[in-house]
Parts: structure tokens; sequence; C-alpha cells
């Protein structure tokens, strides 16, 4: 396993990240308790060291499984979570509002029994909530130890800048990471996403760098997915360009 630092923290990671939206009862997953766990330990012993799920992940259930996963090795994981996406039909148990990361905090703490999280990411961007408070809910959570360090996931370019001159402005701590799709099907993030990240000094954390299984080559085109998979369960997720995509795999 090679590892390098985590955005310009000192924090060292693993190159290849552990990702748990198939942990739980889904259509992208099912994976229960006994194979959960099993999966994280086999990660474990491969040299892996963060581990990255959501409180959105089957509505906490991810959450929940992992934690138990992780028992008596807790600190020894770099344990990342976000916060953002609807949890219920409750209009305010959604979005990146100061009440809604307040209680999803609390929530995804005590669901992965622990008492702080490495990185806390905000899975999208809130057009309806002032940055402002955004920024200074998460400012708050690393100050009271709750949260290590803070990541965004699935911004623009310009809403990443924006964020982080507003971080620097006010003098709030500063977003260190970017969750972005980025596959051999999907490489929109070099046209400038990884520029800006660049100039930041923000790492990218790379979602579904399989394109959810397609680069697997197990899919055709003139054919149905096969059963149990997750284009057959979910539906073709990620957006591919028919023609290109074919090429590439």
């Amino acid at each position: 396993m090679k590892y390098r630092t985590l955005g310009r923290t000192g924090l060292i990671v693993s190159e290849v990240a552990l990702g748990t939206m198939q942990f739980g009862r889904n259509k992208l997953g099912s994976l229960d308790q006994e194979a959960t766990t099993r999966m994280v330990k086999f990660a474990l012993s491969k040299g892996i060291n963060l581990i990255d799920t959501a409180d959105v992940y089957t509505r906490g259930e991810s959450e929940t499984l992992l934690g138990q996963a992780l028992k008596g090795v807790r600190e020894e994981v770099v344990v990342a979570t976000k916060v953002r996406m609807p949890m219920s039909e409750n209009f305010n148990r959604s979005g990146a509002t100061r009440v809604n990361i307040m209680r999803g905090v609390e929530s995804s703490l005590r669901r992965l029994q622990t008492d702080y999280l490495d990185l806390y990411q905000l899975h999208s961007w809130d057009s309806s909530t002032p940055l402002e408070e955004t920024l200074r809910t998460l400012d708050d959570l690393v100050r009271r130890g709750m949260v290590r360090y803070v990541g965004f996931s699935n911004y623009l370019s310009w809403q990443g800048a924006a964020a982080i001159d507003m971080q620097e402005r006010l003098g709030l701590e500063k977003f260190v990471t970017a969750q972005m799709y980025y596959s051999l099907v999907g490489r929109g993030i070099e046209s400038e996403f990884q520029s800006f990240a660049q100039y930041y000094g923000i790492g990218i954390l790379v979602w579904s760098p399989l394109a959810g299984g397609f680069l697997s080559g197990k899919y055709e085109w003139d054919k149905n997915p096969p059963q149990g998979t997750r284009f057959a369960e979910a539906g073709a997720f990620i957006p591919l360009e028919r023609e290109q995509s074919i090429r590439v795999v």
C-alpha cells in the first residue's frame, strides 16, 4: 500500500480508501453486519486506513454497521463521513444549516460509536442556506473537538473557491479535501476542478473510480445488466457516454 498526506494536512492516509455505500440493505448493496465486519478487517489487513461513509447511506445503517465493525480498532483508522442529504421527510433534516449539521454530527458520532470524526464533509452545495452559517458551524465543530478536519463533496469550482475565500477572510477552519466523481469514463474534473484543487492545496478523494462497476467489463450495452448487479438494481446511476465508454472498456 502507498500512502500520502490528506490535502495540506499532516495526516497520513492510504491511497486506496474503503467506501461504504454498500453497507446495509439498499439497491447498491446488501452487506449485513457479518459481511461488513469481514470487509473492514480485510481492508485493514491490506494497509487501508481511510474509510469513508455518509449519514444518508441506507439512512444511517452504513454508519451503524461500520461503527460496530471498528470496535477495538477505531483509533487506528481515519474515519470520514458526510452530512447534507435528506434523512427523512422533515425539511429541516436536510441541508447545510446549523440545525441540521449539529444534529447530523451528533447522530453520526452515536452510530459510529466514537467521540470524534477525522473528516467531516458536506455532501453537496446548499444554495438555500447562507454560506457563512454553514462554515461557522463547521468551524465550531473543529473547535469543540468533535471533528478534526472538514471537506466538501460534489462542489463546482466556484463554490469551493467562494467557501475557502470566506474561511480565510473570517479566520475559520478551512476545507482540506474535495470528494468528487472521477473515472476513466468520467474525467470532467480534469478541465478546471483539478487546477482549482491544486491552487488551494485541496486533496481530491475519488468516489466511484470504477464508474459504479461499469469498468469491470461485466456490462454490455445490447444486453440487460446481470442480475444482482448495481446497474440492474439501481439503474445506470453514473452518467455514461455510450460510444466513448465502450471504447474505454
